[in-house]
């Protein structure tokens, strides 16, 4: 069975919720860097990337690679729509409330 890391001290809400949105931070990072290097990598292909230059893309290089980032694309979107629903999961969290008052005075259970 898989075992959470035992946290000392122990975090609060506010802390737990800021994890969460640098996590989805890092992960938006991340994807910004996979996105890049598909943009290169088309400019690469297309012979439009400054300061390199390879063999002359045929028709059927760039249908390929259109193809690999068209993939990339919608699995970047799918990540995207759960990445929200993380974020609005830890943003819209409730609270949980403990007593609103102090306690009355207890009742002998036995009058």
């Amino acid at each position: 069975m898989p075992s959470f890391p035992v946290v000392d001290p122990p975090i609060d809400r506010e802390d737990a919720v800021n994890q969460i949105l640098s996590s989805i931070a890092m992960e938006e990072l991340g994807l910004s860097h996979i996105l890049n290097a598909e943009g290169e990598k088309l400019q690469y292909i297309l012979g439009t990337l400054p300061g390199l230059s390879g063999p002359p893309a045929t028709v059927s290089d760039v249908l390929a690679a259109n193809e690999s980032v068209r993939d990339l694309l919608e699995a970047t979107v799918q990540n995207q729509i759960f990445l929200r629903a993380k974020m609005q999961g830890a943003l819209e969290a409730s609270q949980m409330q403990g007593a609103t008052g102090p306690t009355g005075p207890l009742i002998n259970a036995q009058q």
